[in-house]
């Protein structure tokens, strides 16, 4: 590999990858372990590159390509993996990671379709100002909640808030009961906001992917709720096997678009 970091190198410096390394459509869980739990849901895989946080396997799923490449915890480093994989091609990003729910409806292993969210991180902000809206590609949320819908997940559409911090960011307590300005109204307001859940990366993935056209969303697990108190690691592979269907209908909604000879997919195609 050359060493350079020229962004315009075939080889991309942090991810390893080339773009005949990765699928039109990627899945980003944050989790490196995460990449073999993902992959064992598709028909055959191969991993391409695992370098620091970023393990990238490519392979398909009912038949269509398809790439997963771990994204490591928070903003920065997923910002990272997004701008590498658009310079290889990619287009279509989903983010599949676990999240806190704050709503109490919301049990433990039911999954969250963001469908915008907060930019309460800083790596979106040194993309574009900050009243700029982190969007989820209207197509990506129909097409992950047609999956989940197919497999009979339990699951939540709605608004995510995306922060820098697991600790004070989120309105923990820190080391030895610190306790960050306002982080003891946090929840409480953004619940009253409608906001459902709480995780570390959907915002930026969704500023960024809009400032370069791509298209993106972001489906989560609940391993815990902030207002019953419940914690347990469940619905993992739930997530993973929904984006993975979603990234099927997704390319034959594409089909159905060229077919009909229109840009965007809308509610009069059908995908039987």
């Amino acid at each position: 590999m050359d060493d350079s970091e020229d962004p315009n190198d075939e080889v991309q410096y942090h991810i390893e990858l080339a773009s005949e390394d990765v699928a039109d459509a990627v899945l980003l869980p944050g989790n490196p372990e995460r990449v073999d739990k993902v992959t064992a849901l598709w028909d055959d895989a191969e991993e391409k590159a695992y370098h620091r946080e970023y393990r990238t396997a490519t392979g398909t799923y009912e038949g269509t390509p398809i790439s997963v490449t771990s994204t490591g915890i928070g903003s920065p480093s997923a910002a990272i993996a997004i701008e590498e994989l658009a310079r290889v091609e990619a287009q279509t990003l989903i983010r599949v990671g676990s999240c806190g729910a704050i709503q109490p409806e919301m049990d433990v292993g039911d999954l969250v379709i963001t469908s915008g969210a907060v930019r309460q991180e800083g790596t979106s902000k040194e993309y574009v100002r900050e009243d700029y809206p982190a969007v989820a590609d209207h197509e990506v949320v129909s097409a992950l909640v047609a999956a989940a819908e197919r497999l009979g997940y339990d699951y939540h559409v709605g608004l995510t808030m995306s922060a820098d911090s697991f600790y004070a960011g989120q309105g923990r307590p820190g080391f030895d009961g610190f306790r960050a300005a306002g982080s003891d109204s946090l929840v409480e307001e953004l619940q009253d906001a409608n906001v459902k859940n709480i995780e570390m990366e959907a915002s930026a993935l969704l500023t960024i992917a809009n400032v370069y056209g791509l298209r993106a969303g972001a489906v989560c697990s609940v391993y815990a709720n902030r207002v019953t108190g419940e914690f347990r690691t469940e619905g993992e592979s739930r997530a993973a096997e929904t984006a993975s269907l979603a990234v099927h209908l997704l390319a034959k909604m594409d089909e159905k678009k060229r077919e009909a000879g229109v840009d965007r997919w809308h509610a009069g195609l059908s995908l039987d």
